[in-house]
């Protein structure tokens, strides 16, 4: 029974691996990889000339953000975990459909420019050393990587929702530093092909949860870890040289906060000039990710822009570092059509004054806006907001 359970997860891995033009990406095989000796470095099969693929030109990272364009969010897809059954999970328990062509098509149709994609690693990983990544699921994420490619989008790919084992605390740092430098070896080399529209972000969110300093900011000891795994993966990509020797990274302070000690005690590494600084800002919070109330009084509109303020003086003005705002967003459920209008309008035109780009949360859900199984937006003027006002000039 063992030699044919082996024999069919050899199967699947050979067929997940060799389908990539897909226009909807497959399930992934599951990950029972006895081999704890050698790490494999499986390349993406890529042509000169396919979209997306090329040198790196070495822009200096603002002039690089400026070009890159408002961006898009395809969340609760590749990132879907499932804690009580980690290679198991269908990818759609979230509630969204496999991700399509279509989907990132239509995003691209209406002018964003830049799809976020966030990927949870460890359900297709092997969970001890070396920490071999599926290399059927690795093919599957190239899949979106090229849909959003074939249409000149800029990609930002990181490591999602994979804090139960990234926990920044001292006893389990030395495995935690070691499976992040393997998992990002494993990506950087995949994609090395790729030129600089493929931007890799090390980490989202780093932070110890169910704490009570999870989203205040962090201790001093988590936020010195949280630095120490970001140097760790920006030298295990650097360390993979040809196109990821200049390409753009993107690092952040403890939970992505914007609170003033976790942006004050991020520590660039090696002072990389072609690091970006990514931050998360629902803001205020009861409003955008609880739904409570009607937005839009001067004083609400007041402390929205000391926020944005803040952030650019920070990084932009005192540190010469370009900042994303990788995540913002409204509930869809709950707020008013209307004055979800209003705010985005506000939000993204206030933060393209200043310098700061923003990249909108879509969890197809709760903060969903595009319906993904009908191509449609839930609200398309909402959707042409947000994508006009990022075209004002700074």
């Amino acid at each position: 029974m063992k030699l044919i359970k082996y024999l069919y997860l050899f199967v699947c891995l050979v067929f997940f691996y060799s389908c990539g033009s897909d226009d909807v990406s497959p399930e992934p095989g599951n990950v029972i990889n006895k081999n704890t000796d050698l790490l494999q470095l499986p390349v993406a099969i890529t042509n000169l000339g396919d979209p997306g693929i090329g040198s790196v030109t070495n822009l200096n990272s603002f002039d690089f953000v400026a070009e890159m364009g408002v961006g898009w969010n395809l969340g609760n897809s590749l990132d879907v975990v499932n804690d009580t059954d980690l290679f198991n999970t269908t990818k759609t328990e979230w509630g969204n459909p496999l991700p399509s062509k279509a989907v990132i098509d239509k995003v691209a149709e209406t002018g964003f420019k830049t799809l976020r994609l966030p990927v949870s690693w460890r359900t297709n990983q092997n969970p001890v050393a070396p920490y071999q990544i599926e290399a059927g699921y690795l093919q599957r994420v190239k899949n979106v990587v090229d849909w959003a490619m074939s249409n000149d989008m800029h990609v930002i790919l990181n490591i999602h929702h994979d804090n139960e084992w990234l926990r920044p605390i001292e006893s389990e740092k030395a495995n935690a530093n070691a499976r992040l430098k393997s998992t990002w070896t494993q990506i950087a080399t995949y994609f090395e092909a790729y030129n600089e529209q493929l931007i890799f972000e090390v980490m989202n969110e780093p932070r110890l949860k169910n704490v009570p300093e999870e989203w205040n900011g962090g201790s001093v000891s988590g936020r010195r870890i949280v630095n120490e795994y970001t140097k760790t993966a920006v030298d295990a990509i650097r360390e993979t040289k040809g196109n990821n020797s200049n390409r753009q990274l993107m690092i952040t302070p403890w939970a992505g906060s914007a609170i003033n000690k976790a942006m004050d005690d991020l520590v660039v590494p090696n002072n990389d000039p072609n690091i970006i600084i990514t931050v998360h800002t629902y803001f205020p919070f009861q409003y955008a990710l609880n739904g409570e109330g009607i937005w839009g009084s001067e004083q609400e509109k007041a402390a929205l822009r000391a926020e944005f303020e803040n952030i650019k003086q920070k990084w932009i003005v005192r540190e010469n570092r370009p900042v994303i705002l990788g995540e913002w967003g409204t509930r869809t459920d709950k707020i008013p059509v209307a004055n979800r209008i209003e705010y985005a309008k506000f939000y993204v035109e206030e933060a393209t004054k200043r310098g700061l780009l923003t990249v909108l949360w879509d969890d197809g859900g709760n903060i969903g806006l595009l319906d993904r199984r009908t191509l449609r937006w839930r609200s398309q003027t909402q959707a042409d907001a947000i994508v006009e006002s990022s075209l004002i000039e700074e």
